[in-house]
């Protein structure tokens, strides 16, 4: 049986729990997720990925988060794709920040298992994606055995 596949979410980070997290949750929920863990890649992994929804970690080196939510925004292919903003570094003023930059979402780590799926899913229904149609209930004991212990 082949799965449905409800989007494909590039996710950009450079630390690997952090990818492993993202993607296991991502796909545990039904969609498509690729990771780049080097910034400097990131752009040319979306033209060539056509995702549904960026997820970028704002402190990356190379290019910032910041920067590659500008570069996305400017790209006449890319613009209309949502982004959420994640870190674990916020201070005053930076979900502002963020959203100015283009980022319609912001997450700060450590990530809220419930609250990140909740945020992919309003990205990707306020973009017209449609979710919530892969076996929800079983996505969902996936999701919660995933949430690492606090």
């Amino acid at each position: 049986m082949e799965s449905i596949v409800l989007a494909k979410i590039l996710v950009v980070e450079d630390n690997a729990l952090n990818i492993k997290l993202f993607c296991d949750l991502l796909t545990a929920h039904g969609h498509e997720a690729e990771a780049v863990t080097d910034s400097r890649e990131a752009l040319d992994a979306a033209r060539a990925f056509k995702p549904d929804l960026v997820i970028t970690d704002i402190q990356l080196p190379h290019i910032s988060g910041l920067e590659l939510i500008e570069l996305l925004k400017a790209d006449s292919d890319l613009a209309h794709v949502p982004i959420m903003a994640v870190t674990a570094y916020a201070a005053s003023g930076d979900e502002e920040r963020f959203r100015a930059a283009g980022a319609q979402a912001y997450v700060s780590k450590p990530i809220s298992v419930v609250r990140f799926v909740e945020s992919v899913s309003e990205l990707l229904e306020s973009a017209g994606v449609p979710v919530g149609s892969a076996g929800e209930h079983e996505q969902g004991d996936a999701a919660s055995a995933q949430e690492p212990p606090t």
